[in-house]
């Protein structure tokens, strides 16, 4: 575990700082074909790895852009915890792009800065940046500001 809050007060001195990464985790094919069936988006690019392998752009199959960001609360989990609340929920995202792929079979991690905590009614809305990484790729795979709401 990267950084451990108690209670959301420790939170807002940490405001601008990064909190660490996730550990590395391969994404498979298996992984997205669950997702498309989830989703119902079997768009071949995802779903079928011989065509993909011959006419896209990447080569092989990709992770759903989605599925990518839909990994955030499990790592996350590895790289933040919070303490001390009696509830905590997602929010919604205030910002997401997905600049590259990621390939299956790649790893990917996530690192995560704490942008904002602000008061709320029985609580704070805290803002991170995430950071997800492909292994070996520069650029990143999805850039987002998620928004969490802690309650006390």
């Amino acid at each position: 575990m990267a950084t451990q809050f108690d209670g959301t007060g420790a939170m807002k001195e940490k405001v601008g700082d990064h909190l660490g990464y996730s550990a590395w985790r391969e994404v498979t094919q298996e992984q997205v074909n669950l997702f498309a069936d989830a989703t119902g988006d079997h768009q071949w690019i995802h779903v079928d790895p011989e065509r993909a392998e011959r006419e896209s752009p990447f080569g092989a199959p990709i992770a759903h852009g989605y599925l990518t960001l839909s990994l955030a609360p499990a790592l996350l989990s590895e790289v933040v915890s919070v303490s001390g609340v009696t509830m905590g929920l997602n929010y919604g995202c205030n910002r997401v792009r997905f600049p590259a792929p990621v390939p299956v079979g790649s790893r990917l991690r996530l690192g995560a800065t704490l942008v904002s905590v602000d008061d709320v009614p029985g609580g704070v809305q805290v803002v991170m940046g995430l950071t997800f990484e492909v292994e070996g790729q520069e650029k990143p795979s999805c850039v987002a500001e998620a928004v969490y709401r802690y309650y006390s």
